[in-house]
């Protein structure tokens, strides 16, 4: 794109023969084009510089940087004429047409930074306004949820205990009452480090028997904690997993306080809207068993995959503690009694958010952050 203005000021002093073709917008054609001399070079770069200097924004000294030294530039087409002259004329206008081409090239590089520095000073910034807050992460849904299950154990007397991730058979097994036999033990199940001795512990039950061995009585604790299992993932299985039990070994503990417990702790997580429900279960670790379930919050009771199409969803499993589980960790159970429940975490905190599937609590999808 050339230059109209500059066009117009070089080709002002050539006239056109009557008949010639009409100047294109360089101002010049076949039968009529300005001749090389020291006189065009002076009125091209006088003319040249006015338009610099009167240059208003970006994109006019864009348009006049192509028409002074783009390929089809008036510059360009003078010095296509240097093969007709002499080896002298050659020689002088040669050097001030290379004169003349870092002459514009410095004045438009000027003109650009005093632009751009207009242009900064131009835009104003209110530096009173209130700037834009940034986007705050916030800690994952379970452990939010642990945080306020913790709180509210706390309230009643409970305290939080912790044990080994890799645990020994004796404490995962043997002080639970589940024989030698017992499906839990199979290797489909169970993740051995060195069988039969060394395992990821299959529950945090291993963590209670060691707070009924080593603890001084009465105990009452809550036991969060990372669980490994034998599993194909699927929206509602992991192979690694969130438990949460808890544990009560007192004098004349009965099956009405456990019942108790466990229907606040539902409406504390809930709401005291929240419709539960108790179905005898079998747990060697316990008896009598039992299994609490809350309506599903999915489908409302209708029926979906969430929930097996059941209507109801089985949040944990509790019971009084067993007789041989109190006497393997050193316990007279005429003297002593407890009870134990414990729940899949991570079902818990899909019930509460509304999320579907297990693997979205690991993955970090967006949809999940959305929900907190």
């Amino acid at each position: 794109m050339r230059h109209p203005r500059l066009e117009v000021e070089i080709c002002r002093t050539y006239k056109r023969r009557k008949g010639s073709p009409r100047p294109d917008r360089l101002g010049y054609n076949d039968t009529m084009e300005p001749e090389l001399n020291q006189e065009t070079l002076a009125q091209l770069e006088s003319t040249g510089l006015q338009q610099i200097a009167q240059l208003a924004n970006a994109q006019e000294l864009a348009d006049l940087q192509i028409a002074l030294l783009g390929r089809k530039s008036t510059l360009l087409n003078l010095s296509k004429q240097m093969g007709s002259l002499s080896p002298d004329d050659r020689r002088i206008l040669g050097q001030k047409i290379n004169d003349l081409k870092n002459t514009f090239q410095s004045a438009l590089e000027q003109k650009a930074q005093t632009l751009a520095h207009q242009s900064s000073q131009t835009t104003k910034v209110d530096l009173s306004l209130p700037g834009i807050r940034p986007q705050l992460g916030h800690l994952h849904p379970s452990t939010q949820v642990m945080r306020s299950l913790n709180h509210f154990f706390h309230s009643l007397g409970y305290s939080v205990y912790e044990g080994p991730e890799i645990e020994t058979n004796e404490f995962n097994f043997e002080k639970l009452n589940l024989p030698a036999d017992h499906p839990a033990r199979d290797l489909a199940d169970t993740l051995y480090i060195h069988e039969p001795e060394y395992l990821l512990r299959t529950h945090t039950s291993s963590v209670e028997t060691r707070a009924m061995t080593h603890e001084k009585l009465p105990i009452r604790i809550v036991v969060p904690g990372k669980v490994y299992r034998n599993e194909t993932t699927n929206t509602t299985n992991n192979s690694m997993f969130y438990q949460y039990e808890g544990l009560v070994v007192d004098k004349n503990v009965s099956m009405a306080d456990l019942k108790g417990t466990l229907i606040e702790f539902a409406k504390f997580l809930y709401g005291e809207g929240v419709e539960t429900r108790f179905r005898c279960k079998y747990y060697p670790q316990v008896e009598p068993g039992a299994g609490m379930d809350i309506k599903c919050t999915f489908c409302h009771g209708e029926g979906c995959q969430v929930c097996k199409y059941r209507g109801w969803i089985e949040v944990l499993g509790a019971g009084m503690v067993h007789p041989n589980a109190l006497r393997a960790c050193g316990i007279d159970p005429q003297e002593w009694s407890g009870f134990a429940f414990g729940m899949g975490f991570d079902r818990l905190v899909m019930l509460k958010y509304g999320i579907n599937d297990v693997r979205k609590l690991y993955n970090g999808e967006l949809v999940v952050e959305e929900k907190i």
